[in-house]
């Protein structure tokens, strides 16, 4: 397992250069932005909804039990602050900026794909009726028998758009993500037994699922809607966190690859350069024998003086003896 080092890379020292490594994403991150903006302007399908088929669309307008404003608090800035914790704590630039990034890939993708579905099959709401005649009274095509709504046009909008579960998908998409930081994070596949591990895991899949729950509850949408949006957000969340991080029963699974793939570079670089058995060879004789030429005005008398390793010293006293 790779050391860890604390506090090395935080967001003053690392976290301009590793934007700039990511730049692309976060430019695709606000495309996607655009795209699901124009997604929730345009006008869905209006399917065919004729007097027989509003039996099991005939249940009552109520209010959102979670309101639009609360999806994204609870997808996005819930996670976010789980994110700020941890990087407080460790200071690991790396972890911060991949857990970041992939959350929003995990939303945004998956509300691009929600809203894009919701347009194309235009699917009524539990309350359709009511939202098409707020009066009670059913108008009809006599022609074609399809409906002709009396209702305010946005709320008509918004009842041709429940198949799949927006808020269902979104609080999948954030809180499953989260799930698998969280399992990666106390290693919750460590074959310790801890379930206590396991029950923190869970607790973001069971409040996701809640407000599942809540979506039937209030009539909003059919039960196959929220069955659709949780396995798109947690198909979705799933690839986008395996894409910077490692699975979480992997011995590394801790951490993103960014931040390994940046430690084996650092030991890479730090390693000496690979000299081969010619330079050896060649340093060996400069360090053993090095010629000292004394200046001219310090005469014959003196002579030439060698400064050498003793092994030459011991070769030269034999030759003068010889000679």
């Amino acid at each position: 397992m790779p050391e860890i080092q604390l506090g090395v890379h935080t967001i003053r020292s690392h976290g301009a250069r590793v934007a700039r490594i990511h730049m692309h994403d976060w430019l695709i991150l606000l495309l996607l932005v655009v795209i699901d903006a124009v997604l929730n302007i345009i006008e869905p399908f209006h399917r065919f909804v004729g007097d027989g088929m509003l039996t099991d669309l005939r249940y009552p307008l109520k209010d959102n039990t979670i309101p639009f404003w609360a999806v994204p608090i609870i997808a996005i800035l819930l996670p976010l602050a789980v994110f700020l914790v941890y990087y407080i704590i460790r200071k690991d630039v790396y972890d911060f900026h991949h857990a970041v990034l992939g959350l929003l890939f995990s939303v945004l993708i998956t509300a691009v794909i929600t809203d894009a579905i919701k347009d194309g099959v235009g699917r009524p709401r539990p309350d359709f009726f009511w939202r098409c005649f707020p009066n009670g009274t059913g108008v009809f095509d006599k022609v074609t028998g399809d409906v002709q709504c009396t209702g305010d046009k946005g709320v008509i909008k918004e009842g041709h758009k429940s198949f799949p579960s927006g808020h269902t998908s979104w609080s999948f998409a954030g809180l499953v993500y989260l799930s698998w930081y969280l399992s990666g994070k106390v290693r919750v596949f460590d074959r310790s037994g801890h379930v206590a591990k396991l029950c923190l895991v869970l607790l973001p899949l069971l409040t996701a699922a809640l407000i599942a729950v809540s979506r039937v509850d209030d009539y909003w949408h059919h039960w196959q809607d929220v069955f659709a949006g949780g396995l798109i957000g947690t198909t979705i969340s799933s690839f986008c966190y395996l894409q910077f991080f490692p699975p979480p029963y992997d011995s590394d699974g801790w951490g993103p690859h960014a931040y390994f793939q940046m430690l084996a570079e650092s030991r890479n670089g730090a390693q000496p350069p690979i000299i081969n058995d010619s330079q050896l060879a060649q340093s060996a004789e400069l360090q053993t024998v090095s010629l000292y030429i004394p200046s001219q005005h310090d005469g014959d008398a003196r002579g030439n003086s060698w400064d050498s390793s003793p092994v030459l010293d011991g070769g030269l006293s034999q030759n003068a003896r010889m000679h």
